[in-house]
């Protein structure tokens, strides 16, 4: 495959975002790194799954899909297939777990996430801009004196991270991952928390110290992912 062009391993590819491009989503977002793009769209609906009514706490929930589209040969539409329930469930996750579901109230807020074009990592796409469009839902609510605060715990962020003919690199594209030896999506939280780990050798195994060095790399390109989100929270999350 050979060197990366433009870009050092241990680089992000470049992050592009849009705020409110859907005019009847509470909060919408088109969010770019290299040539995946996604778009996430948060609305809220005054009602709780059953588990959760007359608890007084909300939920926050995902959807997620690639459109047909989207990539060079085009894709089914996929429904409630088993992948595309296994991404929607990892980004509804890691969204409530920077979200104070107490304070959000019997409500729910559902974050549909559309890959609009895949170049790999869409996942992780998804859930960078899956929060940024979940912050703009519940600062509609607070603005509009639904709720008394923005209830944003910290911040989300998630990065793609492998060993590619044998050197450990940061956000693949679909052309590293479809070689990679080693795939990994790391999630974690401002604060520097893991969410969720999901790694796979396709081929051999990897060491406690790769391991160790992958997450270090993942954390240090979720720092600067958290830094183009701030770029867009416009104002202290705790208001």
């Amino acid at each position: 495959m050979g060197v990366r062009v433009g870009r050092g391993e241990r680089d992000l590819r470049p992050i592009v975002v849009e705020m409110g491009v859907q005019k009847y989503a509470l909060g919408s977002v088109l969010f770019a790194m290299g040539d995946t793009r996604v778009l996430c769209a948060a609305t809220v609906e005054e009602s709780v799954p059953p588990f959760l009514k007359g608890k007084g706490q909300g939920w926050v929930t995902a959807e997620y899909g690639m459109l047909p589209a989207s990539t060079q040969t085009r894709t089914p539409r996929e429904t409630n297939r088993g992948r595309t329930m296994e991404i929607q469930r990892l980004i509804g996750r890691c969204l409530r777990a920077v979200t104070d579901l107490n304070a959000l109230g019997e409500r729910t807020v559902r974050v549909d996430c559309d890959v609009i074009q895949a170049d790999g990592s869409t996942r992780t796409a998804a859930i960078n801009g899956g929060f940024l469009a979940l912050f703009l839902a519940l600062k509609g609510l607070r603005d509009s004196g639904v709720l008394s605060r923005i209830p944003i715990k910290d911040q989300v962020g998630a990065v793609s991270v492998g060993i590619v003919e044998g050197r450990i690199m940061l956000d693949l594209d679909y052309a590293e991952d479809f070689v990679a030896q080693v795939d990994m999506n790391v999630v974690m939280t401002g604060s520097g928390d893991l969410v969720e780990i999901q790694g796979t050798a396709e081929e051999g195994a990897f060491s406690r110290e790769q391991l160790s060095e992958m997450l270090d790399l993942a954390w240090k390109g979720i720092q600067e992912i958290h830094s183009f989100q701030r770029l867009h929270l416009v104002e202290d999350r705790g208001r």
